[in-house]
């Protein structure tokens, strides 16, 4: 009878992050066990060599960058490229550097890493070009806190426990975020599973957020009259002066 593959039983510390006004960030601790069917075997990071890496992906959207160039001592939009669903936000943590757990093809096939992001590019484009561009996009968003990479950023005890600790910053995207966790041995992904946690806008501009997506005609009625009726008393104000 040949031997079972492990069971990931992961765990997020929240499962709701609120965003208020004055939201600074969040940390969130992703946690779980791996559970192994054959008992003789050795647990995590023993002799059976097992390594955990966690996905944290927020929301996909679409975007466009555009290069600036310097012509004629003047900066100006020089080329652009279109990606049909880049990740609003991606974190990877991993027990030690992912190019010592798996090989380029692997960490591609699951996105283990920045460098891995599947971000979907469009239209005509020349390969070496595209490439710059998509570098562009990951070396941008790493720099505004939304892309990252944690080498040794997940923590494993008593052989069969494991914890990493992500940081959502204060720009996060609202709306549904996946936490993939993998188990990892001998270059080979054994396991894996998905957490789901949401970020959603809370208070008075969580409201607003409901009042415009659950009665949209009415909200963008009131957004104009209310606009029109400052108009009028700014006019009315500065005709007085």
């Amino acid at each position: 009878m040949g031997q079972r593959e492990p069971v990931l039983v992961p765990e997020v510390s929240q499962s709701r992050i609120e965003v208020r006004q004055g939201f600074t960030g969040a940390n969130l601790l992703l946690y779980g066990a791996v559970v192994d069917p054959d008992a003789g075997r050795a647990g995590l990071n023993a002799s059976s060599g097992y390594d955990i890496v966690v996905v944290l992906k927020g929301p996909t959207e679409p975007i466009r960058l555009r290069e600036k160039r310097r012509i004629a001592g003047i900066w100006m939009n020089a080329g652009s490229s279109d990606f049909r669903s880049a990740p609003s936000f991606f974190a990877v943590a991993s027990s030690r550097p992912v190019e010592e757990i798996v090989d380029a093809r692997t960490a591609a096939i699951y996105e283990l890493g920045t460098h891995f992001i599947q971000l979907s590019p469009t239209g005509q484009i020349e390969r070496e070009e595209q490439s710059r561009f998509t570098r562009g996009l990951v070396e941008l968003r790493e720099r505004q806190g939304l892309y990252k990479q944690n080498t040794g950023g997940v923590r494993i005890s008593e052989g069969v426990l494991y914890q990493a600790l992500i940081t959502l910053p204060s720009n996060v995207t609202t709306g549904n975020y996946t936490a993939e966790t993998f188990a990892i041995a001998d270059g080979r992904v054994l396991a894996s599973a998905t957490a789901d946690i949401e970020v959603v806008k809370a208070g008075l501009e969580g409201r607003v957020v409901y009042a415009s997506q659950r009665w949209s005609l009415f909200y963008g009625l009131g957004a104009v009259a209310l606009s029109l009726s400052m108009g009028w008393v700014a006019g009315r104000s500065f005709g007085r002066s």
